[in-house]
């Protein structure tokens, strides 16, 4: 016990490893420095001095990225976060508040505009394989931070829930820094984010500059999404953000036959109206058929709204699994 007081003791406050490490970083030497911020932070954990470990680890993340060092900066992120866990902090606003801030010193680099106005020359190319490269590093970097983040978040928070403020940040981030416009990912995020109103800024920015189609699928994808998970309210609610945002923008909202089904369908799910339901999947087919996954979640809506059971995929089998599993239970 007294020899480890005795190593405790041994360590400086952590301000002044931060003040030589952040000289280091500023002269250049990234490496060297990410090398010395993961040893000296070490210590502190083996000392059980978390909330220093946590101090270092966070100015380093910060300076590093603040540099344009993603690798670096995005390693010292991922330690902050798992140091959380071992020191067991819990979720709470101050401790948001910090990974707020490595998250916000991630660099956001606007992708070259209109790519295929670039030569085919080797310089352009060069440059373009160049800023792709960059934009997947980053978009990696800041997504493995921000999941490890969300993974602690319902470790230590109160309610065991995953972190909303979290889930945004990540969907923001893969929006505008993903070369590949992945809107099903960022769907998924966003609605964890239990934010519409920023969701629909988000749906607003991409129907300005998709391509033609692509805007009635991504609104219809977060409409069902949300209906799949039993909340109406916030499905209709960013509908209605939507068409708000737009009279500012130079944008309209689409008019197809997709746009037409959702505005039915969220006017039927508010009364008890089954066979209205059936009916406006059979007469609206082709348009729900332009994504695969529609057909998947309309099945979860029927049961959440109408309590309608989805058949077992395994037919008469699984049925006969189910009797004999409960048998045997």
């Amino acid at each position: 016990m007294s020899h480890e007081r005795g190593k405790k003791a041994a360590l400086p406050p952590a301000q002044q490893n931060i003040d030589k490490l952040e000289k280091v970083v500023s002269e250049g030497n990234y490496y060297g420095a990410q090398q010395m911020y993961k040893s000296i932070s070490a210590r502190y954990v083996s000392a059980q001095r978390y909330s220093e470990a946590i101090d270092i680890l966070q100015s380093g993340a910060c300076i590093q990225l603040a540099h344009g060092q993603v690798t670096c900066g995005a390693e010292l992120a991922l330690l902050f976060v798992e140091t959380l866990r071992k020191g067991k902090v819990p979720y709470d606003d101050e401790t948001l508040g910090r990974l707020k801030k490595i998250y916000e010193k991630f660099p956001r680099v606007p992708l070259p505009q209109h790519l295929n106005h670039l030569g085919d020359d080797d310089d352009d190319m060069h440059q373009i394989s160049e800023a792709l490269r960059a934009a997947r590093i980053r978009v990696e970097g800041c997504s493995s931070f921000l999941k490890a983040a969300i993974r602690w978040s319902a470790e230590f928070g109160a309610n065991g829930y995953e972190s909303p403020e979290l889930h945004i940040m990540l969907a923001e981030y893969i929006y505008s820094e993903s070369p590949e416009m992945d809107m099903a990912r960022i769907t998924h995020h966003f609605l964890r984010g239990n934010n519409p109103k920023k969701f629909a800024s988000t749906l607003v920015n991409f129907m300005g500059k998709c391509y033609p189609g692509e805007d009635d699928l991504a609104i219809a994808r977060a409409v069902l999404r949300y209906l799949s998970s039993g909340n109406m309210r916030d499905a209709n609610k960013l509908i209605d953000e939507i068409r708000k945002q737009i009279v500012s923008k130079e944008v309209e909202f689409p008019q197809t036959e997709l746009m037409q089904f959702i505005n039915y369908l969220l006017q039927t799910l508010q009364r008890d109206a089954l066979p209205l339901f059936n009916m406006l999947r059979a007469n609206f087919k082709s348009s729900i058929d332009r994504e695969p996954t529609f057909n998947e979640m309309l099945d979860d809506i029927a049961e959440k709204f109408y309590g309608v059971q989805r058949r077992n995929p395994m037919g008469m089998f699984g049925d006969i699994f189910k009797v004999t599993t409960n048998i045997f239970k």
